[in-house]
């Protein structure tokens, strides 16, 4: 799966003590200003021989204080992650150093799992429940046509208080399965599948496989196989495109009401033919039906251009908050959807129920084949990356714009100006 590559200006040096050896490295934010931003380091820049065990530490004016970080699933040993935390606004410097020490003294406990069952992938933090993956088809509710079922999709997902902020099988939208990303109106040689709209019985998604899984102190990962399936052909029923969906959750904030969660696509066409996604207003890209409890009344959009509930409606964004009513302590709950500037159509168009349609329900969706066809030719990758910060109580949209920074352009350690790293979007 395909890595973006960044370049920031990071300064380190090398301190040798007679008792312990340390690298010393300082992050610089550059033209951008962060808040709690998932940074990652690559160790064969630091060290001629990465050691073993190591610990990291940050030096503040109230002294060292240690940082759990995380080895990357896909560079294991030579690079890490880590978060730096809070505010770190343009001009200011914040230092860090990695020590080399025995395995006891450097390891750090899980605090983010995973685990599975037949049905579901499960993410927790310190046995708080955060997100539900769903592997085996889900059935209707009774009395409702079979042809509804589906499997790969997101539901639930909790915000930090606990509140479940996503819905499947609404009974205006049986189609609609909490966060997912099917795609619509569809063609290959001139015949048209749907994979979104059930109903039709043209073509669905499916969970194949889990590929791979990733867990620790800063992190947890999991790397799915979906299938999209064309029922129509006139050979039988056949698989067109593999889509790959990497889940990252990259942990709680210092406040504790937010967290981090990023979910990055890779589509295939394993067809000889090209696939055609045609302009359409659904599809694709990252759908998100919300709670119940968000009605018009009860919920609020904000985009990165000022948009709101009743204009948001094919436009482009950035980001966009989508919050509402919750049953978590402060009242109020959220999700700030971010589309990474390297996404098809950046700003990315938007698919968002004006307060005035659908009895006022709640439905979100960055869609990159809003105003555009979209070729997939065979043999060649699509990717598209979003992030998401799930919250309680409200974000303001300098807090949104800050965490966009961090996923657009965040800061990565290097040992010189020149340094390129991978980084997980």
């Amino acid at each position: 799966m395909k890595k973006l590559f960044i370049i920031i200006p990071f300064l380190f040096f090398l301190i040798a003590c007679t008792e312990r050896e340390k690298v010393v490295f300082t992050v610089t934010p550059g033209d951008y200003a962060y808040l709690d931003c998932p940074v990652n380091l690559d160790l064969q820049y630091l060290f001629s021989e990465i050691p073993e065990y190591m610990v990291l530490y940050e030096d503040t004016p109230d002294g060292q204080v240690q940082l759990p970080f995380q080895y990357d699933m896909n560079h294991p040993g030579t690079v890490i992650w880590f978060t730096v935390t809070g505010e770190l606004n343009v001009g200011e410097t914040r230092t860090y150093y990695l020590e080399k020490t025995t395995k006891k003294r450097g390891s750090s406990p899980h605090t983010v799992n995973i685990t599975q069952t037949e049905d579901e992938v499960m993410v927790t933090e310190s046995d708080r429940p955060i997100l539900n993956y769903r592997k085996s088809e889900m059935m209707p509710p009774e009395g409702v046509d079979e042809i509804y079922r589906r499997s790969g999709y997101i539901h639930p997902i909790w915000s930090p208080g606990g509140e479940i902020l996503t819905r499947i099988q609404p009974p205006d939208h049986y189609h609609h399965y909490g966060i997912w990303n099917p795609w619509t109106k569809t063609h290959i040689q001139g015949r048209e599948i749907d994979y979104w709209n059930l109903a039709k019985g043209e073509g669905t998604v499916r969970s194949k496989a889990l590929l791979t899984m990733s867990e620790g102190p800063v992190y947890g990962s999991f790397t799915v196989l979906q299938e999209h399936v064309d029922f129509g052909h006139e050979g039988g029923e056949r698989v067109t495109m593999d889509e790959f969906w990497e889940i990252t959750y990259r942990g709680s904030l210092v406040s504790g009401d937010r967290y981090i969660l990023d979910l990055n696509t890779t589509l295939r066409n394993v067809l000889q033919d090209t696939i055609l996604f045609d302009a359409y207003r659904y599809g694709g890209g990252l759908g998100f039906r919300a709670t119940e409890k968000w009605k018009a009344e009860s919920c609020t959009v904000l985009t990165s251009e000022g948009d709101d509930r009743s204009t948001a409606d094919g436009s482009r964004a950035r980001w966009c908050i989508v919050e509402g009513e919750s049953s978590a302590g402060q009242g109020r709950s959220g999700i700030l959807f971010m589309s990474h500037p390297r996404n098809r159509e950046h700003p990315e168009p938007m698919r968002v129920w004006p307060d005035n349609v659908h009895q006022g329900e709640m439905f979100f969706e960055f869609c990159p084949i809003r105003h555009n066809d979209w070729i997939i030719e065979p043999g060649v990758d699509k990717y598209l990356a979003y992030r998401l910060v799930v919250f309680d109580g409200t974000m303001s949209a300098d807090e949104a714009q800050r965490h966009w920074n961090g996923f657009a352009h965040p800061p990565v350690a290097g040992k010189e100006t020149t340094g390129v790293l991978p980084v997980h979007h």
